[in-house]
């Protein structure tokens, strides 16, 4: 504690655990400050996955098919996370399988880029389908 008054530092208790504790000599105001900037920097860096919506609908003609599946690998391509639904309307409840091979078809056009995180299922009146980018290696 002397050494540290002489040279107007702080002492610091590294591993106080230890027998006998581990003390370090250094100015604490400095390292808190750098140790903010550090984890600023890190924040800074982070990127935060968002999930994004494609509505497709049962019976969708290919170039709207294919616009869709290009916003949704403009989408996934960035890192985040796609959300596939398709909105059933009045007697459109009768053919699910018709909304299934849709969803199917997405799935299998995004499948180099994309992997299925949960499969189509159908919740009321709308079917969900997420994709998720496949990590890189």
């Amino acid at each position: 504690m002397n050494l540290a008054e002489q040279k107007n530092l702080d002492l610091v208790k590294i591993a106080p655990q230890a027998n006998p504790p581990v003390c370090k000599i250094m100015d604490y105001g400095k390292y808190r400050f750098e140790q903010a900037k550090r984890e600023k920097e890190a924040k800074k860096n982070q990127h935060t996955v968002e999930i994004k919506e494609v509505r497709l609908s049962l019976n969708i003609d290919t170039h709207d098919f294919n616009t869709k599946l290009n916003n949704a690998l403009k989408f996934i391509k960035h890192g985040d996370k796609v959300k596939v639904s398709i909105r059933f309307r009045g007697r459109e409840m009768g053919h699910p399988e018709i909304g299934y091979d849709t969803m199917k078809r997405f799935a299998e056009a995004c499948s180099e880029v994309a992997s299925v995180e949960k499969p189509a299922k159908l919740e009321g009146r709308n079917m969900l389908m997420f994709l998720a980018p496949k990590p890189n290696k």
